[in-house]
């Protein structure tokens, strides 16, 4: 190994736990968006179709990020993927707005009694719980590695997973209430609750700015 090869291995190994730490993000959304997607329109239980929603978005953010980290490693374009990037985060963020005002609609709609009124879902509470327990330990790794990378897109990345968490609490919280003691007006209440850190969040990556790649 060269001298250039050992003063690089360091930021190298991080690259290399970045693009894990992308690749476990996207697996665990992809099963946890079906499960709850599915689970949520069995049990006609809006906070879970929307966290369902919510977890492919970040699967999106975790693809390009993963993409960008790979692109270093093996020495790319990597102006050229940051756009990609950037184009991607700007996109989620106008699904965003579009999954709140989903919510706003079918929620108001269930508490006034215009839509069938959602069922209790253990497998809804099984899969929030579990996101509650993942998504801070995976979100204190990607903060960590960012900040040994000085890499934004992930801190980014972080940053939206973190925010997975707190959807997971608020969605566990609705579907507990409904199953626990039949408050069947809990899971919209609690759906509603989660549309200020979704329209933040997408009025953020909206108004993203050009920045270096890092």
């Amino acid at each position: 190994m060269d001298v250039a090869r050992e003063i690089q291995s360091p930021r190298i190994r991080n690259l290399k736990i970045g693009v894990w730490l992308s690749a476990a993000t996207v697996l665990w959304n992809l099963a946890e968006g079906v499960t709850a997607g599915c689970t949520g329109v069995a049990a006609r239980s809006i906070a879970l179709v929307a966290f369902g929603m919510d977890s492919f978005i970040e699967t999106t953010s975790g693809v390009f990020v993963g993409w960008r980290l790979i692109s270093e490693l093996r020495n790319g374009d990597g102006e050229q993927v940051a756009n990609i990037e950037r184009r991607t985060v700007r996109a989620a963020g106008g699904l965003l707005l579009l999954l709140a005002a989903y919510i706003v609609i079918d929620a108001g709609a269930r508490l006034f009694g215009y839509r069938a009124e959602p069922q209790p879902s253990l497998i809804g509470i099984v899969v929030a719980a579990a996101a509650l327990v993942a998504m801070p330990a995976l979100a204190w790794l990607k903060f960590r590695t960012a900040r040994e990378l000085e890499s934004r897109a992930l801190r980014t990345d972080a940053i939206e997973t973190i925010t997975c968490a707190w959807l997971s609490a608020m969605t566990l919280v609705g579907l507990a209430l409904n199953f626990t003691l039949g408050w069947q007006w809990a899971d919209p209440l609690a759906a509603l609750m989660l549309v200020p850190m979704i329209v933040r969040e997408g009025i953020e990556a909206l108004g993203s700015r050009e920045e270096e790649p890092s």
